[in-house]
């Protein structure tokens, strides 16, 4: 839950630079790290869309989400709406697409899939435009988080303040370990998957 919640911190604030008023797209909206994003980008005052399954589309909206789209039902990077800032967790879709729906300014965050994904499964399309970004208006960042003790105090201070809390889907007794671990794989947890030792 900690390295879920610093990576959502980091990509949001350090990576991306949110600013109050900004529309922010957040890609995996539903899973461990993107639950954590949707609730810290609207404790900065950003206005969230989140982009997750079917199953979580409530979920998403429950947890402070503006906007959440059925990526099964929906192209969420036709360019009709742009983001000033788009987090991607999910790594299912092309730096090229992604691209078009931000902003002339905007910025993209790839976190990483969960399955090691485009970006750091097979870093092609994403290297290529890694170099490029300092010299385009739109900005593509990788994102490597790590915890770091400031980083702990503003989650203390934003969950004591109500503005964050964590997402947990089911919890698993250690003997469970194969089942939970199935589960996560399968990519259906709502949140985090938690196991009790």
């Amino acid at each position: 839950v900690t390295v879920s919640a610093c990576t959502a911190l980091q990509a949001l604030h350090d990576t991306g630079k949110v600013q109050s008023g900004q529309h922010v797209l957040i890609i995996g909206a539903g899973g461990g790290v993107g639950t954590f994003a949707v609730q810290i980008a609207k404790a900065f005052g950003a206005k969230v869309t989140g982009v997750c399954s079917t199953t979580k589309i409530d979920l998403v909206r429950s947890i402070g989400a503006d906007y959440a789209i059925d990526y099964s039902r929906e192209d969420y990077v036709d360019g009709r709406q742009r983001y000033d800032l788009i987090l991607d967790m999910a790594s299912n879709r092309s730096v090229s697409d992604l691209r078009r729906a931000l902003t002339p300014r905007g910025t993209l965050v790839a976190v990483g899939g969960e399955g090691g994904g485009r970006w750091f499964g097979g870093l092609g399309e994403s290297l290529v435009w890694l170099a490029l970004s300092p010299f385009l208006r739109r900005k593509f960042r990788l994102l490597m988080a790590s915890v770091r003790k400031e980083d702990l105090q503003t989650l203390k201070e934003l969950i004591e303040a109500g503005k964050v809390r964590p997402v947990i889907d089911r919890t698993y007794p250690l003997s469970e370990v194969p089942e939970a671990i199935r589960s996560w794989e399968r990519g259906h947890a709502r949140g985090k998957v938690v196991i009790i030792v």
